[in-house]
């Protein structure tokens, strides 16, 4: 069996004293787990952690962990990389893949909206509304769209306070007046979206990455 697409680098942990275990979320297949033959002891064309670059991977058979050929065009965390600020959302959109998107199912619109976080994050100041944005379209593709747009019970567009945790749907004050402690309020922040997160994870069996829990925990403080 063989896969190729354009990739992202999302983790790499040592396998022995030449090899490591990559994950790298592709454009075309989702996330793919594979071994990187001398990654480990790579002095030229080394792999790292935020590469983007062309993958190729095969297996003998479609259960194995199968080997990567790898080659990287770009770091797109090279330019942030000595500012802890920013790296910390990177090291959380990561993990988020890693933990919660099934291997070798297609994220299209997730895979855009991570390089183009990536990509801006240089320049964004602060990240804090990109990444929400991000974590957006994560949760509208693991089924959990959140419509901001509208209020669920009557339609209407006005003074949206407040957010269903069952629906993810908007709700205006008046409709939300009967009902506020079962209610998220608005506006969107990190706090919201962290429960969604928490429930996606509670139905896979899991648990939400500590990178994810210190971003909510630092904005907070």
């Amino acid at each position: 069996m063989k896969l190729e697409s354009t990739g992202l680098l999302i983790s790499l942990r040592p396998f022995n004293e030449r090899d490591a275990v990559a994950h790298i979320f592709t454009r075309e297949h989702g996330v793919v787990a594979g071994m990187l033959r001398g990654a480990v002891v790579a002095k030229t064309n080394k792999p790292l952690v935020g590469q983007i670059g062309n993958a190729t991977w095969g297996a003998r058979l479609d259960s194995a962990l199968g080997v990567f050929h790898w080659e990287s065009e770009k770091n797109l965390t090279a330019p942030i990389m000595i500012n802890f600020e920013r790296i910390k959302f990177v090291n959380c959109i990561f993990d988020l893949i890693k933990t919660l998107l099934p291997e070798r199912e297609s994220y299209c619109a997730l895979y855009d909206s991570t390089i183009d976080f990536l990509t801006n994050l240089p320049h964004t100041n602060p990240p804090t509304d990109d990444y929400l944005d991000w974590e957006k379209t994560l949760l509208r593709e693991l089924g959990f769209a959140l419509d901001l747009t509208k209020c669920s019970g009557c339609g209407g567009t006005e003074n949206l306070t407040h957010l269903s945790p069952k629906t993810g749907r908007a709700v205006c004050a008046e409709c939300a007046a009967p009902y506020k402690n079962r209610l998220f309020q608005l506006p969107l922040t990190l706090d919201t979206t962290l429960q969604f997160l928490e429930k996606i994870c509670a139905e896979l069996g899991t648990k939400i990455p500590n990178t994810r829990l210190t971003l909510t925990h630092e904005k907070k403080s």
